[in-house]
C-alpha cells in the first residue's frame, strides 16, 4: 500500500535533517555553523476517503490538501 494521493500523486519525499549549531552573527553570535545532515523522509498527509466514482461508492487514499480544495467529494 503505497503512500501516495490518488489524485494529485503527491508521495513520499527524502531530504536531509540539518542541525545548526551556534548563535547568528545577526543577534551577536560567532555564526552559525552546520553538523553532520543524516537523511530524513516527508511524508503526505494522506487520508482514506469513500467518494462517488462513476456512480459507485469506492475508498481512495487523497491528501488533505487535494479534499481542503474541493477536487474530491466525501459520501457519508
Amino acid at each position: 500500500m503505497a503512500r501516495k494521493c490518488d489524485i494529485c500523486g503527491k508521495g513520499t519525499v527524502a531530504g536531509n535533517s540539518v542541525p545548526r549549531k551556534g548563535q547568528p552573527k545577526k543577534q551577536g553570535g560567532a555564526g552559525q555553523h552546520i553538523g553532520v545532515k543524516s537523511k530524513r523522509v516527508f511524508k503526505p498527509n494522506i487520508v482514506k476517503v469513500k467518494t462517488r466514482i462513476n456512480g459507485t461508492t469506492k475508498t481512495i487514499k487523497v491528501c488533505t490538501r487535494c479534499l481542503r480544495s474541493g477536487k474530491v467529494v466525501k459520501v457519508s
